[in-house]
């Protein structure tokens, strides 16, 4: 049984009888997706980046901008840092939305308030200073990076995977049981699909955040865009810091409109309807 049809077996109740009619049910539920949010972004993008070659093209490149950039160093570096987002975000998604789940199941409840402050202690502390306490105690390299962007990003995919679950009307969970369905099949058949939503921004939050934490990763060895950056900064050539910051910002916002697609075509039919 599907949400819709819970929702009108729920207003079926007594208690939902009121005086007035009820009000009509809503259309066929439509993806939002307008040719505006497909198209402005990736036109944007093209055209920073085109921008971007455009001035690198007249740029003076000195022997050491150029030994910055050559042999395939962009290329490695922005890999890296997809990689280093893909990854982290993955390991995210596994712990944060799971606790959630649990964290919101009986007596586990009340361990909600420490889960969350142990969540917030991770996002609150500064990333730099996080990443060189990983470092010191795992050493250098990609496993410190990872941890660090990890423990940064739980909060918004956690808090949201929480609060989605909290928001469900009680009454449509109530007239689930009412037609048999066990526990497990009630949070998968319906507090689940009526939380993606706020589950899917907070992953949409955690993957920008990724994005911008990766950069530091080159502080404990774990490579990404941020050795351009870096190297640009440290040698004060601007060419190399322009484009590891050009690049940075590209990626950050593809990954946010790709994540704002995902929201829309992912969000379960019945949710949302036509206005």
């Amino acid at each position: 049984m599907t949400v819709p049809e819970l929702q009108d077996r729920a207003t079926e109740d007594p208690a939902y009888q009121e005086e007035e009619e009820p009000p009509p049910p809503p259309g066929p539920a439509r993806r939002r997706i307008t040719w505006q949010k497909l198209t402005f972004l990736p036109l944007f993008l093209v055209a920073l980046l085109l921008a971007t070659w455009l001035w690198f093209r007249q740029a003076d490149l000195d022997q050491i901008s150029e030994n910055a950039l050559s042999n395939g160093q962009v290329s490695k570096a922005l890999w890296q840092h997809v990689q280093l987002t893909v990854i982290s975000t993955f390991f995210v998604l596994i712990i944060a939305i799971p606790l959630g789940i649990l964290l919101t199941r009986g007596s586990l409840r009340k361990a909600t308030p420490i889960a969350m402050t142990f969540a917030n202690m991770g996002q609150a502390a500064p990333a730099i200073g996080l990443l060189a306490l990983l470092v010191i105690w795992l050493g250098i390299g990609r496993r410190s990076a990872l941890i660090g962007m990890i423990a940064y990003a739980v909060l918004p995919v956690l808090s949201n995977t929480i609060a989605g679950l909290k928001a469900n009307d009680p009454t449509l969970l109530e007239a689930a049981r009412g037609i048999g369905m066990s526990p497990t099949g009630v949070l998968r058949k319906v507090e689940l699909p009526l939380a993606v939503p706020l589950i899917l921004a907070g992953v949409r939050t955690a993957l920008v955040l990724n994005v911008g934490t990766a950069t530091l990763a080159t502080f404990g060895g774990g490579g990404g865009l941020g050795v351009l950056i870096t190297a640009g900064i440290t040698n004060q050539r601007m060419p190399v810091l322009v484009l590891g910051s050009v690049l940075t910002v590209a990626l950050a916002l593809l990954v946010d409109w790709l994540a704002s697609l995902a929201e829309v075509l992912l969000r379960p039919r019945g949710l949302e309807v036509d206005r």
